[in-house]
């Protein structure tokens, strides 16, 4: 598939600081990226050097072909959309979306229609008579996002577009956006640090981590298939062991852990490395019966998470949380406990990985 936005090796440095070292990514025509990562990570630079609001000290921005580096924001056939909707509050809702397609000076009659569809599509048509004052945060939100599609950008540029809205709004205005940027079929860049906003809007999502690209793929793949510790602790994995690869048997690699002998799919790893294993509590079930993988500790915790309990088992040493649904957690504080789970669901990570530790401690602010 043809690049239709292609950022090449961009560096942008502040003195001795890099806020961004060598990134690069494509998104196709209509495709949905999101800019993931912890506070400065760098996403919100990249975003601005695409617009054009700063220039990269290296690098190019290619839009259909075309290096658009050095050409001024205003030239650039974009559109933003920032965190803090900059609706005109003197303006009704009609105005503010036409406020972009007058400044073209489109005529009045396309004016009109233009903004009519943008209404429909956003599902605001009846209320383009009303002021910002008099809409709710989410309809703020497909105001500014009415505003921006309404020109007919070449590319779409959402900075952090849900981040005002409140936790059950901003999660069903996930899937309302990316209805609307599919329906548009716009090639859209979102940055965001939330990992749920990225998983459900996106098609693709470019993890970056230090000024750096971690880890570029589909939703589904960063989620079930992390290719770095720093991306799985990011994407939520609480599960982390230290181990040596001792044997290949049956298409699996078998790790000596502190909880013993564990297979997981081979992934390149060879016989005596260094490796870390990683596992997402939701996968590990109650039981010695649920896959190729089952280890017995001494329950140290449990937490109520509405539909699960959170259980950490203690052995060696280590520790293992578990989210077992309620309804099969009868265990209490002092018992062993049995849990399992597949080899395909054993994530083998680099054991060690450069700057690693001071990643992981801004990813785990960020989601704690």
């Amino acid at each position: 598939m043809d690049a239709h936005l292609d950022v090449r090796r961009l560096r942008k440095a502040y003195g001795d600081f890099v806020a961004l070292d060598d990134v690069s990514f494509t998104a196709a025509s209509g495709e949905i990226v999101a800019l993931l990562g912890p506070s400065g990570c760098g996403k919100t630079t990249l975003l601005n050097v695409i617009a054009g609001f700063l220039s990269p000290d290296k690098g190019t921005v290619i839009v259909d072909g075309r290096d658009i580096v050095r050409v001024p924001p205003h030239k650039r056939d974009m559109a933003m959309v920032f965190q803090n909707y900059a609706l005109f509050p003197h303006m009704s809702v009609e105005h503010n979306v036409a406020f972009g397609l007058k400044m073209r000076s489109i005529s009045s009659g396309e004016v009109g229609q233009r903004v009519q569809e943008a209404l429909e599509l956003v599902q605001l048509g009846g209320l383009g008579k009303r002021y910002p004052k008099e809409l709710s945060g989410g309809q703020q939100q497909r105001v500014a996002l009415a505003r921006a599609l309404v020109v007919r950008p070449s590319v779409l540029l959402l900075d952090e577009p849900l981040s005002n809205l409140d936790a059950l709004l901003r999660k069903r205005m996930r899937e309302e956006m990316r209805q609307i940027l599919k329906s548009a079929n716009i090639t859209t860049v979102v940055v965001t640090h939330d990992q749920e906003e990225a998983l459900v809007s996106a098609d693709r999502i470019v993890l970056l981590a230090s000024g750096r690209v971690e880890q570029s793929s589909t939703p589904n793949e960063l989620y079930e298939r992390p290719q770095t510790i720093f991306s799985a602790r990011f994407m939520d994995v609480t599960n982390f062991l230290d181990g040596t690869v001792i044997a290949h048997e049956r298409g699996n690699a078998v790790v000596e852990t502190a909880f013993g002998r564990l297979r997981a799919e081979v992934e390149g790893c060879t016989v005596g490395d260094r490796v870390t294993v990683a596992i997402r509590p939701e996968n590990i079930t109650k039981g010695e019966d649920a896959g190729e993988n089952c280890v017995t500790g001494e329950v140290i915790s449990s937490t109520y998470h509405g539909p699960v309990r959170r259980i950490e088992i203690e052995a060696n040493g280590a520790r293992l949380i578990a989210d077992i649904p309620v309804k099969r957690c009868l265990s209490k504080i002092g018992d062993r406990l049995s849990v399992s789970w597949p080899a395909d669901d054993t994530r083998i990570l680099p054991n060690e990985e450069p700057g690693a530790s001071m990643e992981a401690s801004a990813a785990e602010r960020v989601l704690q």
